[in-house]
């Protein structure tokens, strides 16, 4: 694997050194890949868009995303930004001086790319739903049209998942075979959940009963392999270590910060959909509706996403990850609809007064 490493860690000299003027879209095309953007800003509006294509969007997120890190705790993959400095493969020489960023020191393990693995599947997601929705149109002279709309959105998708690989490896995240393997692993991911009808009429207690599975097999594997003698929280010492600077460590990038924040908005999505406040009387088909939910929903969702908490003490901090991540699928499902709902319904008997 060593010499796999450093083949790695060349391409990230290379980037850095012909690449350093596109910094800032690297940086940025990391930020955009996070999971956070799909749960703060393409589900809200996906929901209202096409509600189907929302449900598919947030469990493609949550089982990818929580395969991702089962994965990473099975397969122990090292970052290029610690492992320069402990490997051994360059002898008495000089290690290779790799640049730092303040979104390279992640936490957990490396294999596969989270960011990798969640842009391929929520892409995949999204172009199908386009697809489909053009398919729908039933143009019996519109062949061609499709083919090259296709062409293109398959195309774009290529583009955008080349350039997200491209900034985790420029930042020192990832080596590129990792975030090869998160784009393989997230489009398999994303081809099979998005087969199940079943997810787009899940009950509240199969929410209930699919979120306490997914964490007490997280949890449970977690144990099981510390009492085997494993810490998989190895990876927090190298980061600490080895990050140029220690405020660009953080707690929300360990594993069970991720877990928490996956399983809080899976419970938020099934309190949302079978909320008493969720019935008939909040849908509407309307496009202003649908336009104005997005709207305050986005709006809230960026005060929500401003809220910030120590994480000084852990169980407090995981408890509130997980507390946020509800609120945040409450708002876009329930919350909003249903407040405007009330405001319209006001309006109207006012009118009528």
């Amino acid at each position: 694997m060593d010499l796999l490493h450093s083949w790695g860690v060349e391409l990230s000299l290379h980037l850095q050194t012909k690449y350093s003027r596109y910094e800032e879209l690297f940086a940025l095309a990391s930020t955009v890949a996070d999971l956070h953007t799909t749960f703060f800003c393409l589900f809200p509006v996906w929901f209202h868009v096409r509600r189907n294509t929302g449900l598919r969007l947030l469990w493609v997120a949550v089982i990818g995303d929580w395969l991702n890190l089962v994965l990473k705790w099975v397969l122990f993959g090292e970052r290029p930004y610690w492992w320069v400095h402990e490997t051994r493969f360059y002898g008495a020489g000089p290690a290779p001086s790799l640049q730092q960023f303040p979104i390279t020191c992640e936490t957990g393990p490396g294999s596969p790319s989270g960011h990798a693995m969640g842009a391929a599947g929520v892409w995949f997601v999204m172009i199908t739903a386009l697809l489909s929705i053009a398919t729908e149109q039933r143009c019996p002279h519109c062949s061609t049209s499709l083919r090259f709309l296709q062409l293109g959105l398959w195309g774009l998708m290529g583009l955008v998942l080349l350039v997200v690989c491209m900034s985790r490896v420029y930042m020192a995240a990832h080596f590129p075979h990792q975030v090869i393997a998160g784009v393989a692993t997230g489009l398999v991911v994303a081809q099979l959940v998005s087969s199940q009808t079943w997810l787009y009429g899940v009950s509240m207690s199969r929410y209930f009963l699919v979120t306490l599975f997914l964490t007490s097999f997280a949890v449970g594997f977690y144990v099981l392999l510390k009492a085997l003698g494993v810490d998989l929280l190895w990876t927090l010492d190298k980061a600490q270590r080895w990050c140029l600077r220690p405020e660009w460590v953080h707690l929300d990038s360990t594993p069970f910060a991720s877990l928490l924040r996956n399983m809080g908005s899976l419970f938020g999505l099934g309190l949302g959909l079978h909320s008493p406040l969720h019935n008939n009387k909040t849908k509407s088909t309307s496009v202003v509706f649908k336009t104005g939910c997005i709207t305050v929903s986005l709006l809230l969702l960026h005060f929500l996403d401003g809220w910030t908490f120590s994480s000084e003490n852990h169980m407090t901090f995981y408890f509130l990850s997980f507390s946020k991540s509800v609120v945040a699928l409450l708002i876009p499902t329930t919350l909003v609809p249903w407040a405007l709902c009330r405001v319209c319904r006001g309006k109207g008997e006012d009118k009528k007064l």
